[in-house]
């Protein structure tokens, strides 16, 4: 009885269904965010006190309350991450673009370990409040929806070339697939609002908090 109702669950369906595209995929990003880290130990002191100079300039606009508008980073923020998510799900039906897929998903764990770790290097402990309150809270909802979009784009790509190339697949239908496939596009934008809304009205406020107690 509770495995039928397990199996009509489309969440815990959809996971046991790509479970090992789930692991693969969760592995790389991690990879990736290590990666990054170890960037940060291979620049040289120049370049990280470069680095940490504009952090500074960036901070101190932050803690005399100039930066841009909520609205305008609303913006910013959610159209660079529907850009990058749409980019994933686009390569996702072209079949070619598999690889990149998983190179967009490796770059994006870079990116968060190359910050998280920069910060923890240059300010210690101090650092990694910081990245708590300003890369933490928007990727919570980020970062779950680019995996969650890399493993159905992989899906989808697998069984098109399966479909197109192997002739294996046959009961697959292509149109019902697409239809919920961007289904799955417009719930990933759905959090990728979310997400924007945090990092334009929330982590500003959290960030000037963070730096005031270091200050002090």
């Amino acid at each position: 009885m509770r495995r039928k109702k397990s199996l009509s669950n489309p969440i815990i369906r959809h996971v046991q269904e790509y479970s090992s595209i789930y692991s693969f995929i969760i592995v790389l990003f991690l990879m990736g965010v290590v990666f990054g880290a170890i960037i940060v130990n291979s620049l040289s002191i120049d370049q990280k006190e470069d680095l940490f100079y504009y952090l500074n300039q960036f901070f101190g606009q932050i803690s005399e309350g100039k930066i841009a508008a909520p609205t305008d980073l609303f913006r910013l923020s959610f159209l660079h991450n529907v850009k990058f998510l749409g980019l994933m799900w686009v390569l996702g039906i072209s079949i070619i673009g598999l690889p990149l897929i998983l190179v967009l998903l490796f770059i994006k764990g870079i990116v968060v370990g190359f910050s998280v770790g920069f910060l923890v290097n240059q300010m210690g402990w101090g650092g990694f409040l910081l990245s708590f309150v300003t890369v933490l809270p928007q990727n919570l909802f980020i970062i779950p929806m680019f995996i969650f979009i890399a493993v159905v784009a992989v899906g989808v790509s697998l069984k098109l070339i399966r479909k197109i190339f192997i002739k294996q697949s046959m009961g697959v239908q292509i149109i019902p697939m697409l239809t919920q496939y961007f289904i799955v596009l417009i719930i990933a934008v759905g959090f990728i609002s979310i997400a924007a809304g945090v990092e334009a009205y929330i982590s500003p406020e959290l960030m000037k908090s963070a730096m005031s107690y270091i200050n002090r």
